[in-house]
Formats: C-alpha cells, sequence, structure tokens
C-alpha cells in the first residue's frame, strides 16, 4: 500500500509547493456523500464541486438526488458534474485506470461510521484510491489498510499531521510581511467561511490587487490551495507556528498585496477549537475581519438540542473588535432564506451595523474588496 500524508507548506518545504501537488494535480475524482450532498454536513462535497484544482470532479455519489448535477442543486448554476445513485454508476463516468473517491461529509467529530466504512471498503474493490479528512486514520484501520495494500490502492489521510519534519514554534516574523492580513470568520461553523475566502481572493484578483488564501481545513487542501494548513490535525502548541509557516512561504513565494486567512469555527462555538478562529485571528497577526453570518440560524450547528443560541451578530462584532481589529464588511449566507428578501435583510444589516453587508453570490465581493483596500491603504 502507497500512503500519502498531507503536505503543509511552511519555511522547512523550502518555499515550494507541496510534493503532493504535483502528484495529485487533476486526479479524475468522485466525492462520496451519500445522503449529505443537500445538507451543510457536505460543506467538503460543496467546496470541491465549487471547483478544485487538485482534482477533476466527475460525480458526486448521493442516491437521494441522482440524476440531477451537483452545481445547479448547489448553486442553481451548472457544473457539468453528474450526482449518481451509486459507486459502480460513479465508476463508469471516471473511466479507466485509478481515479480517487473522496469523502465528502464532514461529520461532528470526525469518526468513521458503520455506513461509511462499508462505503469505503467498496471504494477500494471497484478500483478507487481514496482520500478521506476523518480524525480515524484510513492507514489505521484493520480492515481498510490491509485491503488497500493487497489491491495496491493509496489512502490519503489529509487530518494525520506531518511526521516528516520538526513542526514550528510561532517567532512573530508575520508582523514584518508586507501583505494585508484579512481573516474571514463566521458567527458559527459550516457557515460558508472557505467559499467566501475563495470568492473574496478572485474578486481582489479582478480588481487589480494580488492575493492568496491561507487555507485551515481540509477542503482547502483538497481544493488544492497553495499555502496553509489542516489545523484540526495539529497540537494546539504548533497551530500559530505552522500558520505563520505557510503565510511566511506565500510571501516568499508569491508576495501577495493580500492574504485572506480561512476561519474555523465560532470564538463562542463550546463544540469548537479554543485555538481555532481565535488563533487565526492573533497568530496571524490579521489587521482586519470579515464575518460570514447566516441570518436563519439561531443555534450553533449541532447543538441544537442543547440550545446553545448564536450570540446577537452585534453582539459578536463587539466582542471581535475588542482583539483590536475592526470587522470591515458582514457577508451573509443565504442558506433558507426567501430569495426575494436577501436585499432587504442585508440592507436591514447594514443600518444596524454600519458597516458594508453584503451576500457573496448574490451581490459579488466588490465593496468587501473596497473595505479591504481601504484597510490596506491606512496602515
Amino acid at each position: 500500500m502507497s500512503t500519502l500524508f498531507q503536505q503543509i507548506p511552511s519555511l522547512a518545504k523550502a518555499f515550494g509547493k507541496p510534493v503532493i501537488d504535483r502528484m495529485y494535480a487533476r486526479q479524475r475524482a468522485v466525492i462520496l456523500a451519500d445522503g449529505a450532498f443537500r445538507t451543510p454536513g457536505a460543506k467538503v462535497a460543496h467546496g470541491l464541486v465549487r471547483g478544485s484544482s487538485r482534482f477533476d470532479i466527475r460525480a458526486v455519489v448521493d442516491s437521494t438526488c441522482a440524476g440531477s448535477d451537483a452545481g445547479v442543486l448547489l448553486d442553481g448554476r451548472f457544473a457539468g458534474i453528474h450526482v449518481v445513485a451509486d459507486l459502480a454508476g460513479a465508476r463508469v463516468l471516471v473511466g479507466e485506470g485509478r481515479p480517487v473517491a473522496i469523502l465528502g461529509v464532514a461529520p461532528h467529530g470526525g469518526r468513521l461510521t458503520p455506513d461509511v466504512h462499508a462505503e469505503l471498503v467498496r471504494a477500494l474493490q471497484l478500483g478507487f484510491d481514496i482520500v478521506s479528512g476523518l480524525h480515524d486514520y484510513l492507514c489505521d484501520d484493520p480492515v481498510i489498510a490491509p485491503l488497500a495494500g493487497k489491491l495496491g490502492a493509496t489512502l490519503t489521510d489529509v487530518r494525520k499531521p506531518p511526521a516528516d519534519r520538526p513542526l514550528r514554534y510561532w517567532s512573530g516574523d508575520v508582523a514584518d510581511l508586507r501583505a494585508t492580513r484579512v481573516a474571514v470568520l463566521g458567527t458559527d461553523c459550516m457557515v460558508g467561511k472557505r467559499t467566501t475566502s475563495r470568492l473574496l481572493v478572485a474578486a481582489l484578483h479582478e480588481a487589480g490587487s494580488s492575493a492568496e488564501m491561507i487555507h485551515t481545513g481540509q477542503t482547502g487542501w483538497m481544493q488544492g490551495g497553495r499555502y496553509g494548513i489542516v489545523l484540526d490535525s495539529l497540537p494546539s502548541d504548533f497551530i500559530a507556528g505552522e500558520l505563520e509557516g505557510a503565510m511566511l512561504a506565500c510571501a516568499a513565494d508569491s508576495d501577495p498585496d493580500v492574504m485572506v486567512l480561512e476561519g474555523q469555527s465560532a470564538l463562542r462555538n463550546p463544540a469548537g477549537s479554543g485555538a481555532g478562529s481565535r488563533g487565526i485571528l492573533i497568530a496571524g497577526d490579521a489587521h482586519a475581519i470579515v464575518l460570514q453570518h447566516s441570518p436563519t440560524r439561531v443555534f450553533f450547528d449541532g447543538l441544537e438540542d442543547r440550545g446553545y443560541r448564536i450570540p446577537d451578530i452585534a453582539d459578536e462584532v463587539d466582542l471581535l473588535e475588542r482583539f483590536d481589529r475592526p470587522v470591515c464588511a458582514v457577508t451573509v449566507n443565504t442558506q433558507g432564506m426567501d430569495p426575494a428578501s436577501v436585499d432587504a435583510e442585508c440592507a436591514r444589516l447594514e443600518r444596524r451595523l454600519g458597516r458594508p453587508v453584503v451576500a457573496p453570490f448574490e451581490h459579488g465581493l466588490g465593496r468587501v474588496v473596497e473595505a479591504v483596500r481601504t484597510i490596506g491603504t491606512a496602515r
């Protein structure tokens, strides 16, 4: 069995793209998301359907919406990615050779369930390599690992910590970088921070500013992110240093005008990592914050039964700005909203919060770009 582990850009990697980037360039792939593609829990699948420079996505497996186009289901935009009922149908679409089956769901706690385990065994039997972002590592599984070895398949555990080099400790060198640094944080998890980060980078490029995203999760790596970390694969002592290393690598290689730092769960989400968004904000020495918000959510995702309410957005803005970083704009996740109400809700929030509020897909991010550029000019 060949086993590949996540490679994280850092100074120890000589500022270059990870070797794994070249090995995985546009490999044909399918996404496993049965029963989940139309739910927030399939955020990995959603990110890959929206774009990946690492994988060539040919199909999504979900028997509950088979026969549809994945892009139309997700964003109302045709993507040319078929949704099929089972792995056998997906195998036909990817053709000969050894394609990749990517686990496209992100369950709470990252555990391997019996149903998913059976699906991964089936994928190996059909000739797929497997990429997984679970905390239960496939290379340690007593059934999957031997089967992969027997079949000559590759298992990639994206959340397995790097073992081929010392982890980096924070030095403070990030403060010397030229780039304006913007953290895209959120009022909850699975609220669209990574997608908004990618759209913001694209909008900055379109406006004539060079920009790079510093990803901090498994999906960012799967989408082909050049610089970043998989935050929840790292011991907490080294998250700040590894993030800083990725940013220094980005500066040495690309020297962008703007670095967009992908945030993690909300600061007050009790189930989120304590070193998540707060650590990204401080260790990344961010100059400003873009806050992603879902107006229809009442409780933190997965904690509805416990009654853990998402704090009022004005209160969240106030808390974040106590870190001495301005919230320069708010971006809205419109899931669950009546399309006719989006403009009015954004206008209402803007009047209340006194800063630009936009829905990225509906309005674009031109006004957020202006806010970010204003921060950069004022530095």
